[in-house]
This record gives structure tokens, C-alpha cells and sequence, in this order.
């Protein structure tokens, strides 16, 4: 596992102290989300590029469920 620092003012640090936040977990959390709507993007460009290279032999409906089974497999 890799290790990330990051700085915060002293009022962010108040806070996250204040309500008890487990930094590493929430951090981690909102990261792995991020990242998944990344990638879930990128997926949707590239088969954006890809109907538009074969034209109409894509089926939208077909792109649209594929898009949408990859993002409910995260």
C-alpha cells in the first residue's frame, strides 16, 4: 500500500478531530469513487469513439447497457 500526505489548515484539522473522522478511510472512500467515475467516463468516451468509427452498426442501446453494467460491477 502506498502512502500520500496531505496538508490541511489548522480549522480542517479542528474539524476532523471535532467529529471524530477517520481520515485514511474517508480519504480512501471519496478516492475510489473519484476514481471510478473517471474511469466510468473515459469507458463512455472511447465507446463514443468507437460508434462513431462503425457508424450505425452500434447499437446506442447497446453502449448506454454497457456503460451501465460497468458502473453497477463497482
Amino acid at each position: 500500500m502506498a502512502t500520500i500526505i496531505i496538508r490541511v489548515s489548522e480549522e480542517t484539522k479542528a474539524k476532523i478531530d471535532k467529529y471524530k473522522i477517520n481520515v485514511n478511510e474517508t480519504v480512501c472512500s471519496l478516492l475510489d469513487r473519484y476514481l471510478s467515475e473517471l474511469e466510468s467516463r473515459d469507458l463512455a468516451d472511447r465507446l463514443e469513439l468507437l460508434r462513431e468509427r462503425v457508424g450505425d452498426a452500434v447499437d446506442p442501446g447497446l453502449v448506454a447497457g454497457l456503460v451501465r453494467e460497468d458502473r453497477e460491477r463497482r
